[in-house]
């Protein structure tokens, strides 16, 4: 569900009307929606009501501080991947002892900022990354909290690029080493081995993996607790999926896989900490976008937007989908084309979609692409000096802009040309 609806003719941001939108913040640029993501993190905060549980939203979906400030006032932890996002949580305003830090490539600059900022527990993914992060800590005086990630070799069954818990993958150590590396882990100065950790991809469409991999986790929870170590935390992940076609059958619900998680760890009494980005901040964004022209071709006809590649790169680097509608409802049974939806930028990649049946559309008409929210803005760049587009924040019946469109000179300023040119 979102709060993108059609109301008097014009789609909406919940009361907001996007045409009003476009008048003040011009074209292209994401819009959120504070009711959706609210929503949201309440589903997957309900699902885990009766256990010990902090749900850690994913920052790496959307990064907006107004996104961050929004879920950590309703008491969301968040799961940081690099020091950029640690110090964009910590500046709106999430507490150290709400952020996770997770990545298989930590700095020791960024071990030693997160320490400083005394967050949650790290999700270590390597001996090598223990040892850093042993020392750092020493040389600190300080302890750190570490959940150990295993990978362990179940296929999540979504696309290639996006999986992360087979043997082939680099996440994490393999689960069959697990019990060395807990006990190399049990004897390193300055950490404190609380839990487990594991995540096996995104986009999933199904339960069954997920089963697959907490069983496993059950069982090395139990093993270790033989062996010794104090495993009273479990970080199970995010990766549950969402419809990006509305014609789709809809992935499982948060209560679905809430109580999946009670039923294959709840008896163990463990503190369990979730990672949901996209289902939180996915349908709770769309990207907003005017047709430049409509380019008729050999056997095509081409639907070329202002918005390109770099704005939304989903659709060239994993053909994923997204629904595109007209801002302006059509009339019922108003005629269809079909279009290749196309940017404007110089690669033939640039492409949102093929042959999409859409209704007529011309020249200055505004379309929306669903559930953009998750991994648009975040993974967009300057190419072809395009300027990063605005982000909009809707609540209620306000608006405000939260990453403002940068001019050509705030772009071409930030270049320096050496001296001798």
């Amino acid at each position: 569900m979102d709060h993108f609806l059609y109301r008097d003719g014009v789609m909406h941001a919940e009361d907001v009307s996007l045409t009003d939108m476009v008048a003040q913040v011009g074209t292209p640029f994401y819009c959120y929606s504070t009711a959706t993501l609210t929503r949201h993190f309440q589903l997957f905060d309900d699902a885990l009501a009766g256990m010990p549980h902090l749900v850690c939203y994913a920052m790496k979906a959307a990064s907006n501080q107004a996104i961050l400030k929004t879920l950590g006032d309703l008491g969301a932890g968040m799961d940081v991947v690099s020091g950029g996002e640690l110090a964009r949580a910590t500046a709106a305003g999430i507490p150290g002892d709400r952020i996770v830090f997770s990545g298989v490539g930590k700095t020791h600059e960024e071990i030693h900022a997160a320490l400083s900022l005394g967050i949650r527990q790290f999700n270590v993914e390597s001996e090598p990354e223990l040892r850093a992060i042993s020392e750092i800590a020493s040389s600190l005086d300080a302890r750190a909290a570490v959940a150990i990630r295993v990978n362990p070799d179940v296929d999540a069954k979504t696309h290639a690029k996006i999986a992360t818990g087979k043997s082939e993958n680099k996440f994490g150590i393999p689960i069959a080493r697990a019990r060395d590396v807990y006990a190399e882990a049990a004897a390193m100065p300055g950490l404190d081995v609380i839990g487990i950790d594991v995540h096996i991809g995104s986009q999933l469409t199904q339960l069954d993996p997920f089963e697959a991999a907490y069983k496993k986790v059950a069982e090395l929870t139990e093993v270790l607790r033989a062996d010794g170590h104090d495993i009273r935390r479990l970080d199970l992940g995010g990766g549950l999926g969402i419809p990006y076609s509305q014609g789709n059958e809809a992935p499982p619900l948060p209560k679905d896989y809430g109580a999946l998680i009670k039923r294959t760890v709840g008896h163990l009494g463990c503190e369990i900490e979730i990672e949901p980005g996209r289902l939180i901040v996915g349908n709770a964004g769309i990207l907003v976008s005017r047709v430049i022209y409509v380019k008729s071709g050999q056997d095509r006809d081409f639907l070329i937007l202002d918005a390109a590649m770099n704005d939304l790169i989903r659709p060239s680097m994993y053909d994923a989908y997204h629904d595109i509608v007209p801002v302006i409802q059509p009339a019922v049974g108003a005629e269809r084309s079909a279009y290749d939806v196309v940017g404007p930028v110089c690669e033939s990649g640039d492409t949102f979609a093929k042959a999409r049946q859409l209704t007529a559309l011309h020249e200055g008409d505004l379309v929306a692409f669903r559930s953009a929210g998750a991994y648009g803005a975040v993974m967009s760049s300057e190419y072809n000096t395009r300027p990063l587009i605005p982000e909009v924040l809707v609540h209620g019946s306000e608006f405000a802009v939260v990453r403002a469109r940068p001019s050509f000179d705030d772009i071409i300023n930030r270049d320096t040309i050496p001296y001798w040119l």
